[in-house]
């Protein structure tokens, strides 16, 4: 008898665990085939397009008892994202900011996305003012896509790598614990915390697309990095047209190939240095973010040629990173 309800007993517990809902989102799975390839691709491809943003922001649970979490922060804006580069194995995406200010379109360079089928290495964001190579686990690479943000200068942001998933019916781009530096927000307050531990998802959807962040906001306590307070991101990105489109792709015709040339400067610089190490500060991101910028600029008003512009460009990145 005793039997009989031991073995009862087992297999209640063990149906029950069947049903556990902590089973019901499992880690990242290993990854025998690249069988998705080309799903991965038109997922990432889907990204692009012309969109109104908005970007919710809200800190919620402190980590640290003597912290205030901050008010929710809600803001948006239009943005066109084109791919500007695609190797097959490889995809660019670069984001163009259309603000009207004064009754005037002005086109900001954003942010830039590159993602890569089964890459080596990935460069990271390893502590302020750094950003390094790391290697990607071999057994970690096969069907998985790395993910390098860079920022409006095309200097290095954070990079990452994961796969992309089917949970709850939802296909998603989810991402490993990726390091990241402050955002300009942030920064500028001057906070406790300095830099993000975070999360990163990408999933498509009927009306285009969201990015969601886990943020575990980290400052110094006693000589040791410690979690402040935890935050959570969801910028979402709604297919619209109802901007001046035609500013953002007249920059980028004007100014293509001058950023194009900028991007293989860090890029010889990132190969050369083993990373990058640039002083930044928080109103504007590195120290030269801001000539680059108007270089740019320059060019697209027809204040100064491309050539010129990178012979500046590549003098400024070289006087101002440094050895690793």
């Amino acid at each position: 008898m005793h039997h009989l309800k031991r073995a009862l007993c087992a297999g209640l517990i063990a149906a029950a665990w069947a049903l556990s809902p902590a089973l019901a989102h499992p880690p990242i799975a290993a990854t025998t085939a690249a069988a998705s390839f080309e799903r991965d691709r038109a997922d990432i491809l889907a990204m692009a397009g012309n969109y109104k943003v908005r970007f919710d922001m809200q800190e919620s649970t402190r980590w640290d008892p003597t912290y205030t979490p901050l008010d929710r922060k809600i803001s948006g804006g239009y943005e066109s994202v084109r791919v500007i580069e695609d190797s097959g194995r490889k995809i660019v995406l670069q984001h163009l900011l259309v603000v009207s200010h004064e009754g005037k379109d002005m086109v900001i360079k954003h942010w830039r996305q590159d993602w890569e089928y089964e890459p080596a290495r990935v460069l990271v964001y390893s502590d302020r003012n750094r950003w390094t190579w790391e290697d990607v686990p071999a057994a970690m690479r096969t069907g998985r896509w790395s993910q390098t943000v860079w920022q409006v200068d095309d200097s290095p942001r954070y990079g990452g790598w994961g796969q992309f998933e089917t949970q709850g019916g939802i296909r998603r781009w989810r991402s490993n614990w990726t390091w990241r530096p402050l955002a300009r927000r942030d920064a500028v307050r001057k906070p406790v915390y300095d830099r993000y531990l975070s999360i990163n998802r990408h999933q498509n959807g009927p009306e285009g697309w969201i990015h969601w962040q886990d943020n575990i906001k980290m400052g110094t306590k006693n000589g040791e990095l410690a979690p402040i307070v935890q935050e959570y991101v969801l910028n979402s990105y709604v297919r619209s047209s109802d901007y001046n489109v035609k500013a953002a792709d007249d920059y980028w015709k004007a100014t293509a190939a001058y950023w194009a040339g900028v991007r293989s400067i860090w890029a010889r610089i990132a190969e050369q240095k083993n990373g990058i190490a640039i002083q930044e500060e928080a109103e504007t991101g590195t120290v030269i973010s801001g000539r680059l910028m108007q270089l740019a600029n320059d060019i697209h008003m027809g204040g100064t040629s491309t050539d010129k512009a990178l012979g500046e460009a590549r003098k400024l990145i070289a006087e101002n990173t440094q050895p690793l």
